[in-house]
């Protein structure tokens, strides 16, 4: 899962992309969102805008309470990147406390996590920490919640630690979305990690 940046991509040329592609609205989970400058104004008019054309389910990336709030308002789900347990389920309430000022039902509440395993996969995923760091909004992000951006990802040195990280997040969000950083992108690797996470469920 990810998301269209509404500053690089207006909704008028997502709505042309969805409607050319004909992708099924009734499956399809539309995910936007925006930097500053203006990025609630930004989401929210983008939000309208696609809306008075198609009708799919969408989902809003928030980083900090404002956008939390505002997602809360208009959007039928929330994506959160580059957080802890922890500090989702604040993150949560931002959310429901804008779904309740709009008196609107709470959206459903996603959490895009990072996975590696492995000392290399565990180098790579300090080096996009980093590159991360340098963003301002997330450099903001981290400084919010008091910790690395490695602090907010699963950096597993064993297939067994991945499937007890991720008890961390039972009961945070609706959902959980894994992203896998391996050490060469193999097959094997990205496999590895899969069936490391599934472990859970046995």
């Amino acid at each position: 899962m990810g998301v269209i940046p509404l500053h690089t991509r207006g909704p008028e040329s997502i709505v042309e992309g969805v409607k050319a592609q004909a992708l099924p609205l009734d499956r399809l989970l539309l995910g936007v969102g925006s930097p500053n400058p203006a990025s609630l104004a930004r989401v929210r008019e983008g939000v309208v805008s696609i809306r008075a054309n198609i009708q799919p389910r969408i989902v809003v990336a928030a980083l900090g309470p404002k956008m939390c709030h505002l997602a809360g308002e208009v959007a039928d789900g929330v994506l959160f990147n580059w957080l802890t347990p922890a500090f989702a389920v604040r993150a949560a309430e931002w959310v429901r406390t804008g779904a309740a000022a709009a008196g609107r039902k709470p959206p459903t509440l996603y959490g895009y996590v990072r996975v590696a395993l492995g000392p290399a996969a565990i180098e790579r995923l300090g080096e996009e920490g980093a590159r991360y760091a340098g963003i301002p909004a997330y450099a903001a992000h981290f400084e919010r919640m008091g910790v690395k951006p490695v602090d907010t990802c699963i950096a597993a040195m064993t297939p067994d630690a991945i499937p007890r990280a991720l008890e961390a997040w039972k009961g945070a969000l609706d959902g959980v979305v894994l992203r896998a950083i391996t050490a060469k992108d193999t097959v094997d690797e990205n496999l590895a990690l899969v069936r490391a996470a599934m472990a859970k469920r046995a």
